[in-house]
């Protein structure tokens, strides 16, 4: 194979693809990328054999054909080449990368190793803008599991909901459910976070293809291909614990909230949580550190319902404030030991139940 591209186009293809290659692995072949030159396109593949990531670039070719080579060394091999056009050359089991000057010449690895990948046929995928995606898994991610020993909780779940789609993750601690109005699906699939964290990186964020298969999903754009292997498990009957209303309301303003909450934080550090008193006209925040001090302040806002004080684990409450795409926040609440709910005063799309800090 024999093709010239422009540097930072090669540079970024061979890194998107790059993302779903570990380099921790026992096997040397899936350190490697797959590339694979026809009829004007350069295709690029890495894999972990869990998540794969495809990506395309229309380039200037000489020679078609197909090689395997060290991926992270690639890309980088790649960007670090003067500004302006990169040939890449396979010759005699080396891959000849060379523009403006420099030259590397990379090893190549036996490209009939490499993992066979089908492409699904994306005949009963769901069309969603790629964007708000992004955007909501990111929101609902903050939920999810980092903890491999409870697989389920590491995953989004992605389920129908009328006329909706539903995105879900928690780690037990808290809950993150976003709602996608307008596109609808049946059945659902948990599709692992770490995979879905890198959708932005790797295929783009332009109009995007869902298909939730039976042991793989597959996410396509005209940037890319991302497929990963769909967690085999019964998710937790989420639905029990979002209450049909709270008795108590708080609402404040997101940005003076979460300047509050850093402060707090300060003292508090991840052990201490942060108390939340909420009376009328507002809330005061409060926590005291033993060994350290202690901060207070009071928020103005407004607040329906009776006195109450409940404590949040100060870093979940940051991640929940600052998840919710509107400039008013709401905390509703109906029992100092019961989990508290937040969403925008405007947009409730998206809710974020927090577990309270038994004071």
């Amino acid at each position: 194979m024999r093709i010239r591209a422009e540097r930072d186009d090669l540079a970024d293809v061979l890194a998107r693809a790059g993302r779903a290659v570990s380099t921790r692995s026992p096997l040397p072949i899936l350190q490697g990328i797959l590339l694979e030159v026809s009829g004007g396109r350069l295709t690029v593949t890495g894999t972990d054999n869990e998540v794969t990531v495809r990506t395309y670039l229309e380039v200037e070719v000489t020679e078609d054909g197909r090689s395997v080579i060290p991926a992270r060394l690639a890309a980088e091999a790649v960007r670090k080449l003067p500004v302006g056009a990169v040939t890449l050359a396979s010759n005699e089991g080396e891959m000849e990368i060379t523009g403006g000057g420099p030259r590397f010449r990379l090893r190549e690895m036996v490209a009939d190793d490499f993992p066979k990948i089908s492409d699904v046929a994306m005949d009963d995928s769901i069309q969603v803008d790629g964007g708000q995606l992004i955007r909501a898994l990111s929101q609902v991610g903050i939920a999810a599991s980092t903890d491999d020993a409870r697989p389920t909780l590491t995953g989004v779940l992605f389920e129908g909901e009328g006329d909706s789609l539903r995105l879900v993750a928690t780690d037990s601690y808290r809950l993150g459910v976003r709602d996608l109005d307008g596109i609808k699906t049946e059945g659902s699939k948990i599709v692992p976070y770490r995979a879905l964290r890198e959708l932005g990186r790797t295929i783009g964020s332009g109009s995007m293809s869902i298909l939730l298969g039976d042991r793989e999903a597959a996410f396509v754009t005209a940037d890319g291909r991302l497929t990963v292997r769909v967690i085999d498990a019964t998710f937790p009957n989420y639905g029990q614990l979002l209450p049909d209303g709270h008795s108590n309301r708080l609402t404040v303003d997101k940005e003076a909230l979460l300047e509050a909450v850093g402060r707090a934080a300060l003292v508090a550090e991840d052990h201490i949580p942060v108390r939340l008193a909420m009376h009328a006209g507002g809330v005061e925040l409060n926590v005291v550190r033993q060994e350290v001090g202690e901060e207070t302040e009071f928020l103005e806002g407004e607040y329906v319902g009776d006195d109450m004080t409940i404590a949040f684990n100060t870093r979940y409450l940051t991640d929940g404030v600052n998840a919710v795409d509107d400039e008013k926040i709401v905390i509703e609440t109906s029992d100092p030991l019961k989990p508290g709910l937040l969403h925008g005063a405007e947009k409730t799309d998206f809710q974020y139940l927090l577990m309270p800090v038994r004071l």
